[in-house]
């Protein structure tokens, strides 16, 4: 019973240990992040708890403020990453420490080490000279008993080399010089794994490293794309992410050699100031040991790091603009709920129509060929017109592909019995969408023209809703997007897609399943639950419904219900962005004023007589209190600005309608590093670069333009042979702003 008890007791204890080295850990990394992106570490303490027990990062921004101290989605995005990453570099850390115990190498002074360090770099060096290789040359010479003699050249103190040299002439060893080769390797392999070394090679490497690209010879015309690359050459700490990014494509394809160094003959210098003490034989085999452990060894390892570094680096940034133009893309103007004509145009196989109601369901479809070579112009005219009487239809989307403009202008010659507003619609992705699942689907009657041609529709109407059923990627705003790290672009689109799918709030009524998916809290299965649930038993009435739908638990409906909107509920809570967990202060504001909550919600003059400071609990604070009243004041209010309708310049139809000084309206549709391309009504989209974009220096095109944005610019050159349209919209008054 004693030895039990004793085992259980220690058991116990060293339970007890671990869980204060876990908190002392935990500490430490919140400690880290808080340095790293200057925030306080009682916030980021509380962010990653709320992280820990499942809150997502749209329900912690939103509804968490007292906790976070008001961080919003990208800080605590950036918290969760810094965190992730310190505990990916603490398992390294275990494994590393596990490697080297197993190999009976471990000192306590190499643990301590190891165990304080927190640079992944830094660790990886420590690492190196325990790493597990494969048979390297500096590995057989020493299984040739080498070593002794290595170690005799680095203290550089024999003057009879030759004669020391042949004791170690045995076995594999042929002679002297074959012995001396094998500790000269032996040599460069200790250089390469000294920290001293790597870090002498690693500054200068930051300091002045070259990037370098050549063209791969026989291939300049297939490498026609890459030009401006043939022979290129720069400081890498100068290098653009997108110049970065093209350079590594050219050279992933196989057509441009590409490299990074810095001044050889420089690091060599350093590197035997370092390691050759003596100007007798033993210096001169260190130095030439010291010359192949750079070359062979140490340059092309730093220089995998350098090319890691800096891609790691582009990618982010590129990455960053790509999520930068989604939001603003999937955030752009709805038209709302209204009846639209959708029209996807086309010459010999016709416009595919579609006519859909206020919630996007399709009535009708057909195609017209009001185009060569059918030329039907009469007939497809009457029966446009006719359908916009028969289907009272409010707006009609055009999509922005072949024949858009003849179509634009063949519509707009029209008279209807009504005014009709006539809208472009980008149909980037709306055939990667009329082809996938999620289409078929929805529409598993219908060809892929109808389902482009009703996508082009739901566009116009609400473009978040219709976007997020397309991958990204497909939808052309990014840059380089399939050059980046995969995994990271699609965990930072991700994130987009949901920050931005909770920040507008969804109709739970009409949601798609798909839609439902990015909802906080929910996922696949919930959001499919909540459709059939919808099916069966109707309209949702209240949030509170939702806990009758399967698998709908007290955390996944905490996290959901703010986001979800049912317009015309009995509660107008319901169709706000007040969480059910407040609607008790709502209730209790009315109560105090001797009113209802949809009074509440109508007079300006009942809400000035709100004290808030009644209302602040322990866990209620002002930051709460405040959004409730922004939302009493609008309740279910979009965030989105509203749609304006945009016109090309009739007289421009192609790129051989341009001229060299033509002001033109347009419509940007991407954002770079390096500018904006600006859609100005022909199927080349022209550049505005970053210099061209104001009468001021600008550093980032956001400060000047925004996706979708409806801009006047001019035209500076036109290069008919590759296509090309440069612009500008400097001195131009920006009337279309």
């Amino acid at each position: 019973m004693l030895k039990g008890h004793y085992f259980s007791t220690k058991n116990w204890y060293l339970c007890y240990l671990e869980t204060i080295a876990k908190c002392d850990k935990m500490e430490l990394f919140h400690k880290m992040i808080s340095s790293a992106l200057n925030i306080a570490v009682k916030q980021i303490s509380s962010t990653l708890s709320l992280l820990n027990d499942g809150a997502t990062i749209p329900f912690i921004s939103r509804y968490r403020k007292e906790a976070t101290g008001g961080l919003d989605e990208v800080q605590i995005g950036n918290i969760k990453e810094q965190y992730d990453k310190l505990c990916e570099l603490n398992k390294r850390k275990e494994t590393i420490l596990s490697t080297i115990d197993e190999q009976g190498k471990l000192t306590p002074e190499l643990k301590s080490r190891i165990e304080v360090c927190w640079d992944s770099t830094e660790l990886e060096d420590i690492y190196l000279p325990y790493k597990p290789k494969r048979k390297t040359r500096a590995e057989v010479a020493r299984q040739k008993g080498l070593e002794p003699l290595a170690t005799l050249l680095m203290l550089q103190r024999e003057n009879n080399l030759s004669a020391r040299a042949e004791a170690f002439v045995k076995g594999d060893v042929k002679d002297a010089e074959d012995a001396l080769k094998g500790a000269r390797d032996i040599i460069a392999e200790q250089v390469n794994e000294d920290e001293r070394a790597r870090n002498q090679v690693r500054n200068l490497f930051g300091r002045q490293a070259i990037i370098s690209a050549k063209v791969v010879k026989g291939k300049e015309e297939e490498a026609a794309k890459y030009q401006d690359y043939f022979d290129f050459s720069e400081p890498l700490k100068k290098c653009t992410s997108h110049r970065l990014l093209a350079i590594r494509r050219g050279e992933a394809e196989g057509l441009l050699k590409v490299s990074i160094s810095p001044d050889d003959e420089e690091c060599t210098e350093r590197l035997e100031r370092l390691y050759v003490r003596s100007n007798n034989e033993c210096g001169t085999q260190v130095a030439e040991a010291v010359k192949d452990g750079y070359k062979r060894l140490l340059k092309p390892s730093i220089e995998t790091e350098f090319s890691a570094s800096s891609k790691e680096a582009a990618d982010q940034e590129a990455i960053r603009v790509f999520a930068e133009n989604l939001r603003q893309l999937l955030l752009a103007a709805p038209l709302g709920q209204k009846r639209v004509l959708g029209l996807d145009p086309g010459y010999r196989t016709g416009c595919k129509l579609v006519c859909l109601d206020a919630q996007g369901n399709l009535l009708h479809n057909e195609a017209i060929y009001p185009h060569p070579p059918q030329n039907e112009k009469l007939m497809a005219a009457k029966k446009v017109t006719k359908l916009v009487e028969a289907y009272d239809i409010q707006a009609i989307a055009i999509g922005n592909g072949t024949a858009s403009r003849e179509t634009e202008a063949f519509i707009t010659s029209l008279r209807f019995d009504r005014e009709v507003q006539v809208f472009v619609v980008s149909e980037n992705g709306a055939s990667i969408y009329s082809a996938s699942k999620i289409a078929r689907d929805e529409f598993p009657e219908y060809d892929v023209t109808v389902r482009g041609a009703v996508s082009i529709g739901r566009r116009l109407m609400d473009p978040l809703a219709e976007l997020v059923k397309i991958d990204p990627k497909s939808i052309g705003v990014g840059q380089y997007q399939h050059d980046v790290d995969q995994g990271k672009l699609k965990k930072s689109l991700d994130q987009t897609v949901e920050n931005c799918v909770n920040s507008v709030g969804v109709n739970l009524n009409t949601a798609s399943t798909h839609l439902l998916t990015y909802i906080s809290g929910l996922g696949p299965q919930l959001a499919q639950n909540i459709v059939n649930y919808r099916a069966e038993n109707g309209a949702f009435s209240s949030r509170k419904q939702l806990l009758k739908v399967p698998r709908m638990g007290a955390k996944a409906f905490e996290q959901c219900a703010g986001f979800l909107r049912i317009p015309k509920a009995d509660n107008p809570l319901d169709n706000s962005a007040v969480h059910p967990e407040s609607y008790h202060i709502v209730e209790q504001m009315a109560k105090d004023l001797q009113c209802t909550v949809e009074e509440l919600t109508k007079s300006k003059e009942l809400r000035a007589k709100i004290k808030l400071d009644k209302y602040v609990t322990p866990t209620v604070g002002m930051p709460t209190l405040n959004d409730i009243m922004q939302e009493l004041e609008k309740p279910g209010r979009d965030p989105r600005s509203t749609i304006q309708v945009f016109e090309f310049d009739k007289n421009v139809k192609s790129i051989a309608d341009l001229q060299e000084g033509m002001i033109l309206p347009g419509i940007v549709t991407n954002i770079t590093n390096f500018g904006c391309f600006v859609d100005v009504g022909i199927k080349e989209n022209g550049l505005v670069h970053i210099s061209q974009l104001a009468d001021k220096f600008i550093s980032d095109p956001t400060e000047i333009v925004s996706i979708h944005q409806h801009v006047m610019v001019r035209v500076d050159s036109v290069d008919m042979g590759r296509k090309r349209v440069q612009l500008s919209m400097k001195g131009i008054d920006q009337k279309l702003n």
